[in-house]
C-alpha cells in the first residue's frame, strides 16, 4: 500500500509539473515578447542582443497564415484569425521562420510561439489567406487544414441565440460558442484534436521549445490535455512549456486554476496590482509578502506581465495597467518583476500606434508589408519601441540571472513607498516613490566592494558609467535615491562588481 501511494503522488507531482519548465539554457530567465516582428529580425536580435544579454526565450506572434483583413488596413488583430496551419504570415516564411528558431538556439534563446486553437477566422466572407490558401468562412469550408463545417461548435452545444458568447457567468457558452463571431472548433473531436496536435508537432520539429495558448479560458482544460497528449517532447528534452492565456481577475465562473494540470497560466491580476503599487495607489511597503498570499498563484504556476499586446490597448483584461506610454512608472514595475523571484516574467516589447486607432498593426511600408526593425545604438527607429533594449530593463535581466536560486532577504521599509531587498548575496534593489529622497545606511547582502548601479550605467572595461556604490565588509552600504530622479531606484549585483570576472548569464 506504501508503494502504491508513493506511485500516484509521483505521478499527482509528474502531472503537475508537467508543461511548466521554461527550458531556458543554464543561467537564463525570462521571456520577451517581440510583438509582431519578422523572423529574420527576431534571428538578428537573439544573435545581436538577446543572446549576449541573458534572455531565456522570445515569445513570437502567431505563425500559421491568417486572414488578410482589409478594413481596417491590416490590423494586428489579423494574426488570431486562422485560415490554415501553414507558416506563412508577413513575419515571414517558414524558412525563415527555420533559420529563425535555430539561429535563436544558437546564441542560447528558446522560442515560444503563440499558438491560436480555438478557431478559426471570423464567421462570413471568402478570401485568401496570408499563404495564398482559399477559404469559405460562409460556409465553413478551409480546405488548407482541412477543416468543414462538421469541425465546428454549433447549435448542438452552443445554446446562445446567435451563436456567440453573451453570459460569462455560463462556462459552457464560453467554451462552446464563438468569442466575437470567430468560428469555434469542435475540440471534443479527435479529428480536429489531431490537425491542432499536428500542428503544434510541427514547430516542435522546427524546434520551438513552447506555446501560449491564445484564448485559453474559451477551450475545455480535458480537450487541452487531449490535444497536448498527442505532442511530442521538445528538442530540449521534455514536454513543451506551455502557459494559457486565462484571463482570471476573480468573479468569474471561469478559474484559472483548472488549467494548471496543463501547463501554467498568464497572470492578469500581476500587472494589475504592479500598477496600483507604482501609481501611488497601494504602498510599496506591502510587497514584503509578494506571492501567492496576494491571491495570486503558486510560484511555478505562473507567467508575469506588466502589459501585454491586448490590455496594453485596453483589450482583453485592460483597464489601469502601466504600459511603455507612461515610461517612468513602467520602468519601475518592470524592475521589480525581474528582481523579485515569484513566477516567470514576460517584458513587451512594443511599437507605436495612434491611441485612437489602437487596431493599428506593426509599422508598414506602402504596400502594407511589416518594417524591419532598425538598430541605432541600443534604440530602435521606424516606430519599434523595443523597451526590452531600455538600460532599466535589460541590466535587470542580467539582475535576475545573477540572483537566480537566492531567495528575497534583508527587506527594509523606511516609509509607505521606499523599500529594499537583497537577492541572497547576489544582488540588491532599493526603490524610492516619496516626495523626498532616500538616504540611509542598509544591509545589502553583498560581500565588500564598489558596484555600478545598473539602473544608471553599466561596468565598461572595469568602470561603472553612471553611479556606483561602496559596500562595506559588514554588507552594508549609504544607498541614496533622490525622489527627483528620472529613475527613482538603484539595483546591484554581483556581475557588475567592479573587478569581478562573472558574466552577466
Amino acid at each position: 500500500m506504501m508503494i502504491l501511494t508513493a506511485s500516484v503522488l509521483l505521478l499527482q507531482l509528474f502531472g503537475s509539473l508537467a508543461y511548466k519548465d521554461p527550458h531556458c539554457a543554464g543561467g537564463r530567465d525570462g521571456v520577451v515578447h517581440l510583438f509582431e516582428w519578422k523572423w529574420n529580425d527576431i534571428a538578428a536580435e537573439c544573435k545581436r542582443f538577446l543572446g549576449p544579454y541573458g534572455f531565456c526565450a522570445v515569445q513570437t506572434s502567431p505563425a500559421n497564415e491568417n486572414r488578410v483583413v482589409t478594413s481596417p488596413n491590416r490590423p494586428w488583430w489579423e494574426r488570431y484569425q486562422p485560415i490554415s496551419y501553414k507558416i506563412a504570415t508577413r513575419s515571414g516564411t517558414e524558412d525563415e521562420f527555420r533559420n529563425m528558431v535555430k539561429t535563436c538556439a544558437d546564441s542560447g534563446v528558446r522560442i515560444y510561439v503563440d499558438v491560436v486553437i480555438n478557431h478559426m477566422c471570423g464567421g462570413g466572407g471568402t478570401g485568401s489567406g496570408t499563404g495564398g490558401s482559399h477559404y469559405d468562412a460562409n460556409t465553413l469550408n478551409f480546405p488548407a487544414v482541412p477543416y468543414g463545417s462538421s469541425d465546428f461548435n454549433d447549435g448542438s452545444n452552443c445554446h446562445s441565440s446567435d451563436g456567440n458568447i453573451h453570459n460569462y457567468n455560463n462556462a459552457e457558452e464560453v467554451r462552446n460558442c464563438r468569442l466575437v463571431n470567430l468560428l469555434d472548433l469542435r475540440l471534443g473531436k479527435d479529428y480536429v484534436r489531431g490537425k491542432v496536435a499536428g500542428y503544434l508537432n510541427h514547430l516542435i520539429d522546427l524546434g520551438v521549445a513552447g506555446f501560449r495558448v491564445d484564448a485559453a479560458k474559451h477551450m475545455w482544460p480535458g480537450d487541452i490535455k487531449a490535444i497536448l497528449g498527442k505532442v511530442k517532447n521538445v528538442q530540449q528534452g521534455g514536454r513543451p512549456f506551455v502557459y494559457h492565456e486565462v484571463i482570471d481577475m476573480g468573479g468569474e465562473v471561469i478559474k484559472a486554476s483548472e488549467y494548471l494540470d496543463v501547463g501554467r497560466i498568464t497572470n492578469f491580476k500581476f500587472g494589475k496590482e504592479v500598477a496600483r503599487l507604482f501609481q501611488h495607489q497601494n504602498p510599496l511597503k506591502y510587497l514584503g509578502t509578494w506571492g501567492a498570499s496576494w491571491g495570486m498563484w503558486a510560484t511555478g504556476d505562473v507567467v508575469n506581465f506588466v502589459d501585454n499586446h491586448d490590455n496594453q490597448r485596453g483589450h482583453g483584461g485592460g483597464g489601469n495597467v502601466l504600459t511603455h506610454w507612461n515610461s517612468r512608472p513602467y520602468k519601475l514595475a518592470t524592475a521589480f518583476m525581474l528582481a523579485h523571484p515569484y513566477g516567470f516574467p514576460r517584458i513587451m516589447s512594443s511599437y507605436e500606434y495612434n491611441r485612437a486607432n489602437d487596431w493599428e498593426g506593426p509599422p508598414h511600408h506602402g504596400d502594407m508589408s511589416t518594417k524591419s526593425v532598425p538598430i541605432n545604438g541600443m534604440d530602435c527607429g521606424d516606430g519599434w519601441t523595443c523597451e526590452h533594449r531600455w538600460r532599466q530593463i535589460y541590466n535587470m535581466v542580467a539582475f535576475r540571472n545573477m540572483a537566480s536560486g537566492k531567495p528575497v532577504s534583508n527587506w527594509w521599509t523606511g516609509a509607505d513607498y521606499q523599500i529594499a531587498f537583497s537577492r541572497g548575496d547576489r544582488a540588491f534593489i532599493a526603490f524610492n516613490l516619496e516626495g523626498y529622497d532616500l538616504d540611509k545606511t542598509l544591509q545589502t547582502g553583498l560581500s565588500g566592494g564598489t558596484y555600478c548601479d545598473v539602473i544608471t550605467g553599466n561596468l565598461e572595461n572595469g568602470k561603472c558609467t553612471g553611479g556606483s556604490v561602496t559596500v562595506g565588509g559588514d554588507g552594508k552600504a549609504r544607498i541614496h535615491i533622490s525622489h527627483s530622479s528620472r529613475d527613482p531606484m538603484l539595483a546591484l549585483h554581483v556581475g557588475a562588481k567592479v573587478g569581478s570576472s562573472e558574466k552577466r548569464h
